[in-house]
């Protein structure tokens, strides 16, 4: 890369590049991004966002582009949100979300729309979760999780639900339904989590 970072987001785009935004260098709060092509091995440099963001999310939208939202600044905890158009190479500011938020999360459902939960916030952790539209370039809250969550992991299981799980000193996992927005207890990890990882295998679990 063309930088150091740490707490950046990395995105495989529709044509197999790869799009890494901001993070932190260990001097500043960066709005850099990069792309790099596997094809070739390179990296080259990319626009650079309208914010520089750190522990932010990133989500492909079904249209290839990205929407990355949230993150620190340096300053404050962001609530904006900004596209990456692949297309174009360029960046452009959507709506911003209802809370500020680092360390959360962004998932697409499979009606398009995009699931942001958790993170931290105006001085607390959220257990707020909300949806952009691509559409309608909004963003709109929906269902709270029954605890609050940082840098706890999303997955989109194959009945379309969305299985959340940690963040903090959680042990506990929840099943969002998009159909009714609500959450569902889902049992207990053995061990509290965060910054972990979570993967969907093929039998579904």
């Amino acid at each position: 890369m063309s930088q150091a970072r740490d707490g950046h987001t990395a995105s495989l785009l529709q044509n197999g590049k790869v799009l890494v935004t901001g993070g932190n260098n260990g001097s500043e709060y960066l709005d850099s991004a990069e792309l790099y092509d596997p094809a070739i091995g390179t990296w080259q440099n990319a626009a650079n966002m309208n914010d520089a963001r750190n522990f932010h999310a990133a989500c492909v939208l079904s249209d290839g582009r990205v929407l990355v939202s949230g993150g620190y600044n340096g300053d404050v905890v962001l609530r904006t949100a900004e596209i990456y158009d692949p297309s174009t190479g360029l960046w452009t500011m959507v709506g911003n979300m209802s809370d500020a938020r680092d360390g959360h999360t962004m998932t697409m459902l499979v009606n398009g729309k995009v699931l942001a939960t958790g993170g931290f916030g105006d001085h607390t952790d959220h257990n707020t979760a909300e949806l952009y539209d691509p559409t309608a370039k909004t963003w709109r809250t929906t269902g709270s999780m029954r605890f609050a969550r940082q840098y706890h992991t999303d997955t989109v299981l194959s009945n379309g639900k969305i299985l959340v799980t940690g963040g903090g000193r959680s042990t506990d996992a929840e099943v969002y339904n998009s159909t009714r927005g609500y959450w569902k207890a889902s049992g207990n990890m053995k061990y509290a989590r965060s910054y972990h990882q979570a993967s969907l295998l093929p039998d579904g679990r």
